[in-house]
C-alpha cells in the first residue's frame, strides 16, 4: 500500500468475558488524518492502547515501516514514532515548557542539566511548529489548548510518524479549534500520519482523509471521506439508522416557574435575566468564557453572587447554598461528570442512592431493600446498561456513567433540572438515549436549563435558548428563530438588533 507507515493486522484482545478485538485490521498512511470512530466500548480505545504500548495483542501483528514491533511498552512505541496524546492531559504543573517536553530525557553536560540547551532544543521545537509559548513558561500558566500544543509538541520531539489524537477539541474554543486544525495540516505537510479519535461528526469533513468505523470489537466499514455520508458513519457506529437523533417533541410549555433578574458576578458576568417555564428545554448557548457554566454555578449556590434575585413560581427566594437550591427543587447535573458528578471508585449502587443516603439510613446503617427499590426504579427507568447494580461506575461507558448522575438527581424529585454539557464525550448512540431521557422529564412538566456548546445540540432540543458572549446577554431566540449563524452571531458579541438587521 503506497506510503503506508503503520499496519495492525488481525489485531484480537480478550479481557475476563469480553471479546474487546476480534480480528481487527487498521493501517495508516503518510501525510493523512485518519479518524476512528464508534460508540463507547466499541473498541477503539483498546486498540490504540495496543499501538501506544500499554496493552499486549492475545494475537496479530502490528507492523511501522514495515518492521513487526516484538515489545510493548509506552517507551519501546515512543522508540518506534509512535505517540499518544491522551484527551485528560497530564501536564507536570510546576515544570517549565521545555522540562515537559524533554522531561525523563533531559540533556546533560557531565553530570549535570544542559539547561542551555534544554531551552534551545526546546525552542527549535516551537519555532518548528509555530507554538509561541517561551519554553520558559510554567505549565500551570498555559490553557487547556496550549498544554494539548506542548503535548504535541512533546510527540514532535520524540521524531513520532504516527501521532494519536484522542477527543483533542472537546475542552477547547472554536477559536482554538481553528488553530488545531491549522497545526494539523502543518504536520500532515511534514509527513506526520494522525489518528484521530473523535465523536464530532462535524470535523470528519473539515480534516479527515478516511474514516474507520467500529462495532462491537470489530472494524464495520473503512472509507474515503468522500466516500461515505454522515448517515452512513451513525447507522454503521450503531448497527441501525438513526433517523432523528433528536425526539420529536410537541412541547407543552405552562408557566413561568423561575425568574432570574440582574444575576451579577464580578469578573465572571453581568445583569443575567431570563425566565423559565413549565415543561420548557431553555437553553444557554456561547462560546467558552462566555460566562454559561459560572451563571448556573452561582443560580445553584456554588457561587456566591454580587447581586440579583430569583423568584420560584412567584415567590423571591435566596439561593446562596447549594442545600437552598435542593431544598427548592433545583438539580445541577455538572459538566465534569467523572469529578464532580460520579464517585468513580463507587457502585452504581452507591451514586444513585447517595443523594437519599439520609433518607434510607437509620441509626448509621442502610436499609438495604429500600436502597435497592430506589436504585433499580432510576436504574431501570433510564435503562442503565450494567451488569448489576455493584459494578463500579468507572467501568461503565460514558453515556451509560451519564445516566447514573441524571438518575441520582432524579431521585429527589426536582422540578427545575439544570444540565452542563450534557452530552459531552458520548458517542451519537448514546447522545439519543440522552436527549430521549431530556425531552421526557420536559414531557413531564419539568422546566430544565441545558447548557450546550455544540450548536446542533441546541437547535435540536431546546424551544428556546439565550446566548452569552463575554458575560453578558447579547440575545434570546424562540425555536422558530434559531439558526447555526444568529446563535453564532450572538457568540460572538454582535448586538440583537444588528443580528435582525444586518
Amino acid at each position: 500500500m503506497e506510503n503506508t507507515i503503520l499496519e495492525m493486522k488481525k489485531i484480537r484482545k480478550e479481557f475476563p468475558g469480553v471479546l474487546a478485538l476480534n480480528d481487527v485490521d487498521f493501517d495508516l498512511r503518510s501525510g493523512e488524518v485518519h479518524f476512528l470512530i464508534g460508540e463507547n466500548g466499541a473498541g477503539k480505545s483498546t486498540l490504540m492502547k495496543i499501538l501506544s504500548g500499554s496493552y499486549k495483542q492475545d494475537s496479530g501483528q502490528v507492523l511501522v515501516g514495515g518492521e513487526e514491533l516484538k515489545n510493548n511498552s509506552p517507551i519501546y512505541a515512543l522508540q518506534h514514532g509512535i505517540a499518544m496524546i491522551y484527551q485528560e492531559l497530564n501536564p507536570i504543573p510546576y515544570m517549565t515548557v521545555a522540562e515537559n517536553i524533554y522531561v525523563g530525557r533531559e540533556p546533560k553536560k557531565g553530570m549535570f542539566l544542559d539547561r542551555l540547551k534544554l531551552y534551545r532544543d526546546a525552542q527549535e521545537i516551537l519555532d518548528r511548529l509555530g507554538i509561541d509559548i517561551s519554553p520558559r513558561s510554567l505549565m500551570k500558566e498555559l490553557s487547556v489548548a496550549e498544554t494539548q500544543m506542548i503535548e504535541i509538541a512533546k510527540a514532535v520531539s520524540y521524531n513520532s510518524r504516527i501521532i494519536i489524537m484522542d477527543e483533542p477539541t472537546s475542552a477547547i474554543t472554536d477559536r482554538e479549534v481553528d488553530k488545531l486544525f491549522s497545526f494539523i495540516k502543518m504536520l500532515k505537510e511534514q509527513g506526520v500520519g494522525i489518528i484521530y479519535i473523535s465523536h464530532k461528526m462535524e470535523e470528519l469533513a473539515r480534516i479527515a482523509d478516511r474514516v474507520t468505523i467500529m462495532r462491537d470489537g470489530e472494524v464495520v466499514g473503512c472509507y474515503p471521506i468522500e466516500e461515505v455520508t454522515t448517515d452512513q458513519i451513525i447507522a454503521l457506529m450503531v448497527g441501525r439508522e438513526i433517523e432523528n437523533v433528536y425526539p420529536k417533541r410537541t412541547p407543552q410549555i405552562g408557566e413561568v416557574v423561575f425568574k432570574v433578574e440582574n444575576l451579577s458576578k464580578a469578573g465572571l458576568f453581568r445583569n443575567v435575566s431570563f425566565e423559565l417555564r413549565k415543561g420548557e428545554i431553555l437553553g444557554i448557548s456561547g462560546l467558552m468564557g462566555a460566562g454559561r457554566t459560572e451563571t448556573v454555578e452561582t443560580i445553584f449556590g456554588i457561587r456566591k453572587a454580587d447581586s440579583g434575585k430569583y423568584w420560584l413560581n412567584g415567590k423571591e427566594i435566596t439561593l446562596k447554598k447549594p442545600k437552598d437550591a435542593i431544598k427548592n427543587g433545583f438539580s445541577l447535573i455538572s459538566e465534569d461528570r467523572k469529578n464532580v458528578g460520579l464517585n468513580l471508585i463507587g457502585s452504581v449502587r452507591d451514586n444513585i442512592s447517595f443523594l437519599k443516603l439520609d433518607e434510607l439510613s437509620r441509626f448509621g446503617f442502610v436499609n438495604k431493600r429500600k436502597e435497592t427499590k430506589i436504585v433499580r426504579q432510576w436504574a431501570e427507568a433510564l435503562r442503565v446498561k450494567t451488569p448489576s447494580y455493584d459494578q463500579l461506575v468507572k467501568f461503565l461507558s460514558g453515556g451509560n456513567q451519564q445516566k447514573v448522575v441524571i438518575a441520582k438527581w432524579l431521585t429527589l424529585a426536582p422540578e427545575i433540572i439544570i444540565m452542563d454539557e450534557p452530552t459531552r464525550g458520548i458517542d451519537v448512540g448514546a447522545k439519543s438515549e440522552i436527549y430521549d431521557i431530556i425531552s421526557d422529564l420536559a414531557g413531564q412538566g419539568k422546566a430544565i436549563i441545558m447548557i450546550s456548546s455544540e450548536l446542533p445540540e441546541i437547535i435540536g432540543m431546546c424551544d428556546r435558548t439565550i446566548i452569552m458572549h463575554e458575560g453578558d446577554i447579547t440575545g434570546e431566540l424562540d425555536r422558530s428563530e434559531f439558526s447555526q449563524e444568529a446563535i453564532m452571531r450572538y457568540a460572538i458579541g454582535i448586538e440583537e438588533e444588528e443580528v435582525k438587521h444586518g
